[in-house]
């Protein structure tokens, strides 16, 4: 379900509620039907106007969740549960939700939990028995009921343990990357939107053996393999987690351990999806998410990935221009990717001394 500001293009919200459908299928969920609701401005009590909700409660018939994209109030999210008789789970909590399913390290689901915990504790107020009535299924994952049935006081001791063992994990990682900044090799970091191809065009260009899923946020730990480019120069290349509109900003402050990979790289590959029909609005969504990191100015390539699913005339891109066009699966633009690393990375960290690769855990 959404909501098509009149002041805005109505291709946006549409757009936004195909991704949220592509959300809700990767969180392992069967989408139904889809809502859309022309507002000139959201309502306070139920997000969309009463009548649409009575009229949405009507269509519930073997319905499960009601997944509303955008990020609902507490109070919001209560009022629609009791008009609709339906578990309501907002854009955030589903993220956070895939993030729960997909997190692997302890890193990982820590940061999740924080990001969870975060996101509940403005919820709690009333909120009691919503959350007894709670079972499995989409938006319920994470902390455990445990958690959601403490007090404030119990999630706030809980939340400080967490963010002081990722300063811990932060303070190692800084351990693990000083052999890193020691040897001339420069980190490269690939970036850009959920499912843009990253991890293909990482196991393409260094056979890492990354798990390469069609589904959103298929990576969220990150992956460092060595690149081999022209002439014999090596470089670092790191795998990251996928950006999206929308982004949550409890995850953008919880992983700010695994965004530190990113922030340490010399290079930026910017993967944008060049056969997605906005994949204009991705790559600017992208660069926002940079901007708020602080890395608007890191030397950027725009990688424009997936040219093997173009219909009609070659995607046109000037090479040596900072943009090149790849295809991942047919390896169609790679030689010139690697003469691209090699001549924007130059003489980046260039020392005397040379460690072996295992030295720095590559």
């Amino acid at each position: 379900m959404g909501v098509a500001r009149q002041r805005e293009p109505r291709w946006e919200a549409e757009d936004s509620l195909t991704e949220l459908g592509e959300l809700a299928r990767s969180a392992g969920a069967r989408v139904v039907e889809a809502v859309l609701q022309e507002r000139e401005r959201l309502e306070p009590r139920y997000l969309i106007g009463k009548g649409k909700a009575e009229e949405i409660r009507g269509r519930c018939a073997g319905i499960d969740v009601v997944i509303v994209d955008e990020e609902l109030s507490g109070s919001q999210q209560r009022n629609l549960e009791k008009l609709l008789g339906r578990r309501v789970v907002d854009r955030t909590g589903l993220i956070l939700d895939i993030f729960a399913q997909r997190a692997q390290t302890r890193e990982g689901k820590l940061q999740v939990e924080l990001a969870q915990l975060d996101y509940l504790l403005p919820r709690l107020a009333g909120a009691w028995t919503h959350l007894e009535r709670l079972g499995g299924g989409i938006g319920t994952r994470g902390p455990g009921e445990t958690q959601l049935e403490s007090d404030r006081r119990r999630i706030k001791t809980r939340m400080a343990k967490i963010r002081r063992d990722l300063e811990r994990v932060r303070r190692h990682r800084a351990v693990l990357r000083r052999p890193r900044q020691k040897v001339p090799f420069p980190i490269v970091a690939l970036v850009g939107y959920t499912n843009a191809g990253k991890s293909s065009l990482m196991n393409a260009l260094t056979h890492a053996g990354v798990a390469v899923r069609d589904q959103l946020f298929a990576t969220l730990d990150p992956t460092l393999r060595r690149l081999v480019l022209p002439g014999g120069r090596v470089v670092l290349l790191s795998d990251t987690v996928g950006f999206i509109r929308k982004l949550p900003h409890q995850l953008v402050a919880a992983f700010q351990a695994t965004l530190e990979e990113i922030q340490a790289a010399d290079l930026l590959l910017h993967v944008i999806d060049i056969s997605h029909p906005q994949a204009e609005q991705q790559q600017v969504a992208v660069a926002a998410v940079l901007g708020d990191l602080g890395l608007a100015d890191r030397p950027t390539l725009l990688v424009y990935n997936k040219i093997d699913r173009l219909n009609g005339p070659p995607f046109a891109w000037r090479s040596g221009s900072g943009r090149v066009a790849t295809s991942a699966r047919t390896g169609a633009g790679l030689d010139t990717l690697r003469q691209e690393i090699l001549a924007a990375v130059g003489g980046a960290r260039d020392t005397e001394t040379v460690q072996p690769l295992e030295a720095v855990g590559v």
